[in-house]
């Protein structure tokens, strides 16, 4: 069978690479990178570092508005599509680079597969929420990661071709955590448990200086050091604004995967606006605050290991400080078989 992938942003490049080691076993993959992350630190590594195949396709679209990149994108697929005619496209995730793989098969008749189906955080005005939703509805298969997304899904009356096979995320990290073993921070002259690590990049959060610094103001009265790996995206907005980093925080360059894993791991917590980031961290029972009023990961909440805050100081402090839950967290997300799963789904 021939399936053409389309990855375009750094959480894609991660679950593109566990599923690709297993998909290329007994299928022929198209790999189409549309250029959505085109900083080296946000694309470059991560293919090197995860032994993610060079694309076939790179359409180097780059940054623009979401209309402009996502049309341009949906071109440039749709001409890959009809080159290359596939047996079924795969997608992953929300980003724009999601949106337009599904609208490219759709509007050719090509069965589409979407890996992380049914995420929902009901907030339409994240332009993710809505990637999610219209991905879904076009897709023929719908790869689940958790019981929740299922029921989402049921109450969207989507039931066809809906699998529960588990979270990607969750097999790649179980991959890399040998890696991890042994590893140190000195290079960033931290200890564990002694530091607190911090990403921002969500537009909601950069775009709006006021919330940004809000998040800023409540890092700073975090009691130990906070380690912030600064998209460029952040870096921009800040000198834009004109916002300083407080002096307990550290602005360091985005990092490959498995740095961010081990210092992830190794965090007395985590404070994210990312999805990914928020269940990395539950992975490795690290109790995470997240920077919005709402997640796509309700489950996380649910039992404890991650708290909503918003951009309210007040309310972010006193998330970083609540204590541990009881015990470890929940097995939600599978067992670390969902790739398996997926690549015998995709050849039935």
């Amino acid at each position: 069978m021939k399936i053409v992938s389309v990855v375009g942003a750094r959480p894609q490049f991660i679950k593109a690479a566990a599923v690709s080691r297993v998909l290329r076993r007994c299928h022929d993959e198209i790999l189409v990178h549309t250029g959505q992350h085109y900083d080296p630190l946000l694309s470059d590594v991560f293919f090197a570092e995860l032994d993610l195949p060079k694309p076939d396709h790179h359409l180097g679209v780059g940054s623009d508005s979401h209309a402009r990149q996502t049309a341009r994108m949906l071109g440039g697929v749709e001409e890959v599509l009809l080159v290359e005619r596939p047996d079924r496209v795969l997608v992953y995730g929300d980003t724009n680079s999601t949106l337009a793989g599904a609208l490219a098969a759709a509007k050719l008749g090509l069965p589409l597969a979407h890996v992380e189906a049914g995420l929902r955080s009901y907030d339409r005005s994240m332009p993710e929420e809505l990637n999610r939703v219209l991905t879904d509805h076009c897709a023929d298969l719908l790869f689940c990661p958790s019981a929740t997304a299922v029921a989402n899904l049921a109450r969207e009356g989507i039931s066809a071709g809906v699998h529960l096979v588990g979270d990607v995320m969750y097999d790649s990290l179980l991959q890399q955590a040998r890696a991890l073993d042994g590893a140190s921070l000195s290079r960033w002259q931290l200890a564990p448990g002694q530091y607190a690590l911090a990403t921002v990049h969500r537009a909601a959060n950069t775009d709006d200086a006021s919330r940004l610094g809000s998040i800023l103001t409540a890092l700073g009265r975090l009691a130990e050091p906070v380690v912030l790996p600064v998209h460029p995206r952040t870096r921009n907005a800040m000198l834009v604004a004109g916002l300083e980093a407080p002096a307990n925080v550290r602005l360091i360059e985005p990092l490959g995967y498995r740095d961010m894993l081990l210092l992830e791991k190794n965090a007395r917590c985590v404070l994210t606006d990312s999805g990914g980031v928020q269940k990395e961290a539950f992975f490795f029972a690290v109790p995470c605050v997240t920077l919005r009023d709402e997640t796509e990961w309700p489950e996380t909440v649910d039992c404890g290991w991650n708290a909503l805050a918003g951009c309210d100081p007040e309310r972010i402090v006193a998330a970083a400080a609540r204590p541990l839950p009881q015990g470890m967290p929940p097995q939600l997300f599978g067992d670390g078989h969902a790739v398996e799963r997926i690549v015998e789904v995709l050849g039935s």
